[in-house]
């Protein structure tokens, strides 16, 4: 009986010690990403939506550290989400915009961090979070679709 009770404290205090890590850790990522840029609000008439993609929004991450999950602004976890190209931008995430300037590229991935899939499985919108170049990776119902839009998109954007 005294085993199994040192045993059930021994292993409540590691779990409570890993957690307890592991909030610290996020915490100190949370400051040392403190000086990236807000994100914008949307505006409240997006204008006309070019296409609307339903999946998961998987991390944002600068562009130079793909490994490396940007948790500020809201981006650090993974959620089911609409993407939607919009004449103001695109959205996502409910409440997420980007303005038409700051995106750079859409295109495919195969993996971000903690997330592999087939070849080119993943959605990426490429963008700059102030003077930051960042990745957003969506895991979408419609990846072609989302490719298709993006491309037009994109196209209206350079013009």
């Amino acid at each position: 009986m005294a085993n199994n009770t040192i045993s059930a404290i021994l292993v409540i205090t590691l779990i409570v010690l890993a957690l307890g890590a592991m909030a610290l850790g996020w915490w100190a990522r949370r400051k040392r990403q403190s000086g990236y840029a807000h994100l914008l609000e949307a505006p409240a008439d997006l204008g006309e939506t070019f296409g609307s993609f339903e999946g998961l929004y998987l991390a944002t991450t600068p562009a130079d550290a793909p490994l490396d999950r940007i948790v500020v602004n809201g981006l650090g976890f993974r959620e089911r989400t609409t993407l939607q190209f919009t004449e103001a931008g695109i959205v996502f995430m409910g409440d997420r915009y980007l303005p038409p300037t700051s995106i750079t590229g859409i295109g495919r991935a195969s993996w971000t961090i903690d997330r592999g899939v087939e070849p080119n499985g993943l959605s990426v919108v490429n963008w700059m979070l102030g003077d930051d170049a960042v990745d957003s990776y969506f895991r979408l119902d419609d990846p072609e679709g989302f490719i298709a839009v993006g491309t037009e998109f994109m196209k209206r954007v350079e013009k």
